[in-house]
């Protein structure tokens, strides 16, 4: 198991600061994990220490991400409960066959793994065809996928609905940003916000719902419009890190000409 960096604040200050990004009182927690609203205060102020058990707990209530419950562990003097490898650790093989079986399985439609930073993970070759013409600065580990989508370098001049595209990468960051607090995701949204907004861009996407299954996504190849339907699945476990925190991003065909488009790409 990695070595969680010590904080240097104690596990009050991170639980508070915590349960006030949820938006709730200390009423609201202590009523809602049953607890007494007076050990809350105790355990926030630093005047009581928390056992494990209830660190779990109230994480557990505030939804917590795992990377950040180990360490207010971590900030309580425990060790750290959940497991975080590299994909690259032999203990993942069969993980990782398992995502490229999936991504594989999608041919001839585009689909890849990404991490919690958006990088690319693994992708099947239908990706790669799309990405054909780029230049090489784009292809090179690590790829952002975000970059990779929104800098007018990369993919947007091909992206026709830009706008809608945009809007829906950016509600999904920040989304993320508020599950998480992740510092390198609010960097990585401020330089995103720097790059040129597309005109016409919506407060929101067309779909209207941020939860939406599907999301259209219309790109631009060799001339031909390729209008595609964007899907997201969780690699979510109650006790690894790693994959808690993976992420596969699936296009499907949104018509038939589209449909077949993509199975005349994978057969050229």
């Amino acid at each position: 198991m990695n070595a969680v960096a010590v904080p240097h604040r104690p596990v009050g200050d991170l639980l508070r600061e915590w349960r006030r990004h949820r938006r709730l009182s200390q009423l609201d927690l202590a009523t809602g994990a049953e607890i007494s609203t007076r050990h809350l205060s105790f355990v926030e102020s630093g005047r009581s220490q928390p056992s494990r058990d209830m660190i779990l707990h109230l994480a557990e209530y505030l939804d917590i991400p795992l990377r950040e419950r180990n360490a207010l562990l971590v900030a309580a003097g425990f060790a750290a409960a959940f497991r975080e490898r590299a994909l690259a650790d032999p203990a993942l093989d069969a993980v990782r066959a398992t995502i490229d079986l999936l991504l594989k399985g999608l041919e001839p439609y585009p689909a890849l793994a990404v991490d919690r930073h958006w990088n690319l993970i693994a992708s099947n070759q239908a990706t790669l065809r799309l990405l054909s013409g780029l230049s090489e600065q784009w292809l090179r580990p690590p790829i952002n996928v975000l970059r990779l989508s929104l800098h007018p370098a990369g993919l947007a001049p091909r992206i026709r609905n830009l706008p809608v595209w945009r809007a829906h990468l950016l509600d999904r960051l920040r989304r993320q940003i508020d599950a998480s607090q992740d510092p390198q995701l609010i960097e990585l949204l401020r330089e995103l916000h720097g790059y040129p907004s597309p005109t016409g861009e919506p407060a929101q996407t067309t779909t209207g719902l941020p939860n939406a299954i599907a999301v259209p996504m219309e790109l631009e190849l060799n001339g031909e419009l390729l209008s595609m339907l964007s899907t997201t699945t969780v690699f979510g476990t109650p006790t690894d890190i790693t994959l808690a925190e993976l992420a596969l991003e699936a296009f499907v065909p949104a018509d038939q000409a589209t449909m077949e488009r993509l199975r005349v790409l994978a057969e050229s």
